[in-house]
């Protein structure tokens, strides 16, 4: 009797195995589909060309492009005061020391200046023609322009030479469930014109996580529609206002993609740059997202 129940406790494990492995295959194969996120319409956030960073540039920050010409980025780093100047898919860079060593965020060009952006809010500015050189010579250091709190994100508009500021993390802000920003009037001296704010409720209605307040790290105009398009390495989110900061959509970033989402930019033709600080792991990247790339 017992040798004839043992081929069909065989042939059972057999099926209890498949079955199994089954389960295993349909449950991966489930996975992978939801890590395709939901992206902007007329961008794929799930398929970017990267672009690696020299050792250098490991933790690149913020990045910009002079008149949207893609021609050259423009990049600095968190630790050193120095400009980084690349071509796309080029490891090879070209750097011009501004400042000691200290945490700066974000680089704009604006009508032949360049302006950093300091965590602190302080800027510094020098002509863009200097930026060729080892060393600058002649850095104007801005203290004061705008409100005690840390900052992140800059943006330069050529055509009204206007500058515009982002609270990363400032007073009152998570109370009021808003982050605040401000407009700087930027000839020889600069100076704040206006101010504007983004209500953070109307991000939460399209999932994003921002319960704990909503903490930019960098944002940018598109040329093309007027947009602002905000990015926050912080909550891993990239979000989409109107040109009055009105909140018209938000999306997740993929973790696996943006490692650290520190910087973002558009070229003249409206395709998005967004840059990642790397770890011991991973090196620095610049992602690009070519408009109408789906």
């Amino acid at each position: 009797m017992i040798e004839n129940i043992k081929p069909v406790s065989r042939l059972t494990n057999g099926l209890f195995q498949a079955c199994l492995l089954l389960l295993v295959l349909f449950h991966g194969a489930c996975n992978n589909q939801k890590k395709e996120t939901k992206t902007p319409a007329l961008y794929d956030l799930n398929n970017p060309e990267k672009f690696n960073m020299p050792a250098s540039l490991l933790e690149i920050s913020g990045i910009c492009f002079y008149k949207g010409n893609m021609d050259t980025i423009y990049g600095i780093q968190d630790e050193e005061g120095k400009l980084f100047r690349l071509a796309w898919g080029n490891k090879k860079q070209s750097n011009s020391k501004f400042g000691k060593k200290g945490d700066y965020e974000d680089v704009a060009l604006v009508r032949d200046k360049v302006f950093v952006l300091k965590s602190n809010g302080t800027l510094f500015s020098f002509a863009k023609e200097d930026a060729v050189y080892e060393e600058v010579d002649s850095v104007m250091e801005w203290k004061g322009i705008v409100p005690v709190g840390e900052y992140e994100g800059l943006y330069g508009d050529e055509g009204t030479g206007k500058l515009y500021v982002l609270c990363k993390n400032c007073d009152g802000d998570i109370e009021a469930d808003k982050v605040s920003g401000f407009i700087l009037d930027a000839g020889e001296t600069i100076s704040v014109s206006s101010v504007f704010s983004i209500n953070v409720a109307e991000i939460k209605p399209f999932g994003g996580k921002v319960k704990s307040g909503f903490r930019p790290s960098g944002l940018a105009k598109n040329p093309v529609t007027g947009e602002w398009f905000i990015l926050s390495g912080a909550n891993k989110l990239l979000v989409i206002t109107d040109a009055n900061w009105k909140v018209k959509e938000a999306y997740p970033l993929d973790g696996n993609i943006f490692l650290q989402a520190e910087g973002i930019a558009f070229d003249a033709s409206g395709n998005i740059y967004i840059s990642n600080e790397g770890d011991d792991l991973a090196n620095g990247n610049i992602l690009k997202f070519v408009r109408g790339g789906k």
